[in-house]
């Protein structure tokens, strides 16, 4: 059966199909038990969260689905670079994007550099809750951390964008691993390299991986169909893991008008900026992203979102939609379906069609 993989038996899934841990309000837990009801794993991207509002996501996920589901993290989600960052060079940087924020008729936010990281106290609730799935970005968790997952019975999922990345989460003894490729939405996760050193395309990277590690892999970046599934299945892959495909169905915290984007025809064309977060992801072009070049000296992460965040939000209200920075995969113009479980019947009969040819 083409559904029966190792990440399938390693999961306690029927289907190999993995949604994409989205965070920032784009996971919901509706959107997480559309795929984990069908047969797939949801996922739930809870990075920005507080450990109070990750346990109240995970009640009402719950009271969604009975089946396993997966909890993300990012293991750096705070840049060092924060740490005794001057003021000076915040307001600095403040005035690059002042036109902007001019253009909207909206005052530059006061920021401030103090911003602890959210991980270990993330994690303490994590394992309290007890997921099926624990997948992390941005690094590996301690030797503790992992070891605390195997006891409590979690699998742990780390992401690599590069081979090099990928032998460091199989030497951690994760169970298994997401190959990034350049295709993908959203931040790029890499760990090892900076980011713009680790342009590996998925079906490259899938390849080189396959060739050396033994841990199963799931493959992510440009998969929006089945054909694009039974492309990564016959390349080697254990599972795939779609985001932006999911991204714009009406499960998805994703806003309106970030949907209505997706679906309009229009050719939206992608780009890697910092524009939007201080850390690289994959996002459609608009004003800001072309009107900052990629080398221009931004904020570190997260301080750089504050930055934005109320340029975003006043962007929205004045219907300003060429400020708006909107997460996508390369992949965004044969985009479709509105609803999550539509599509995930698609997904498993169309390619259960291809693969058993």
């Amino acid at each position: 059966m083409w559904n029966s993989t190792k990440i399938t038996q390693l999961l306690g899934i029927q289907y190999p199909i993995l949604l994409g841990p989205m965070g920032g309000s784009f996971s919901t837990p509706a959107l997480l038990a559309s795929v984990s009801n069908a047969g797939g794993l949801g996922s739930f991207g809870a990075y920005t969260l507080t450990p109070e509002e990750i346990l109240q996501a995970d009640k009402n996920i719950k009271a969604a689905t009975t089946k396993p589901y997966n909890i993300n993290l990012w293991v750096n989600d705070v840049d060092k670079a924060l740490m005794n960052y001057p003021q000076e060079k915040i307001e600095q940087i403040k005035q690059i994007y002042k036109p902007f924020f001019d253009e909207l008729g909206i005052p530059l936010p006061d920021l401030s550099a103090d911003i602890p990281s959210k991980f270990e106290k993330q994690v303490d609730v994590l394992f309290e809750i007890k997921p099926a799935v624990f997948s992390f970005i941005f690094g590996i968790p301690s030797k503790e951390i992992l070891n605390e997952s195997r006891r409590l019975g979690i699998k742990t999922v780390g992401a690599a964008t590069t081979l090099e990345e990928a032998l460091a989460l199989e030497e951690a003894k994760v169970d298994a691993i997401v190959a990034a490729g350049f295709e993908a939405g959203g931040h790029r996760p890499s760990f090892l390299r900076p980011a713009q050193d680790s342009f590996t395309g998925l079906f490259s990277l899938l390849q080189q991986l396959k060739t050396k590690i033994k841990t199963p892999i799931i493959a992510a970046g440009g998969i929006t169909d089945a054909k694009g599934i039974a492309a990564a299945l016959t390349l080697g892959a254990d599972a795939v893991q779609m985001g932006t495909a999911f991204m714009v169905t009406d499960q998805s915290g994703a806003h309106p008008v970030h949907k209505e984007a997706m679906f309009s025809g229009a050719l939206n064309h992608t780009t890697v900026s910092k524009s939007l977060t201080g850390r690289m992801g994959r996002m459609v072009s608009n004003r800001i992203s072309e009107g900052i070049p990629f080398e221009t000296e931004v904020l570190p992460f997260p301080l750089q979102t504050k930055l934005i965040a109320p340029l975003r939000v006043a962007a929205l209200e004045q219907n300003r939609t060429d400020m708006v920075s909107f997460w996508s995969g390369q992949n965004n113009s044969s985009l479709k379906h509105h609803n999550a479980d539509e599509l995930m019947q698609e997904l498993i009969m169309e390619t259960g069609s291809i693969l058993n040819r």
